[in-house]
């Protein structure tokens, strides 16, 4: 799978997702930091990418419908030091493998994914 980290992410999320064999791509890598939602939702279309956030208007389905995108995946965490990001995104990589991404809105937690979108 293709991700694209966005610019409130540890940049070790990018490492993360290649490591278990995927394509990231940080906001960094591509200079689009400071860029609103809109230009990096594009982004992620053109490249056929998963969006990964801690930006929770990306949980918005109306405005962001999960089945129009190639997938959203927003952490919606307590604590938001690196960290924690990190240990939090470790056990989610595995589950890439288990659920489907593609056209699905996944909501992050410590202790849950909750997942959004049509089968």
């Amino acid at each position: 799978m293709r991700f694209k980290i966005d610019e409130n992410l540890p940049i070790e999320f990018a490492d993360l997702l290649t490591q278990a064999g995927h394509d990231a791509v940080t906001v960094f890598d591509q200079q689009l930091q400071g860029q609103d939602d809109l230009a990096i939702i594009n982004a992620c279309l053109r490249e056929e990418r998963v969006l990964v956030t801690l930006d929770l208007d990306f949980a918005d389905i109306r405005a962001y419908p999960p089945q129009q995108y190639p997938g959203l995946i927003v952490l919606r965490v307590r604590q938001q030091d690196k960290t924690h990001l990190i240990q939090v995104f470790q056990w989610v990589v595995p589950a890439l493998k288990q659920e489907p991404v593609d056209g699905r809105l996944w909501i992050v937690e410590e202790a849950r994914i909750r997942i959004r979108g049509e089968d």
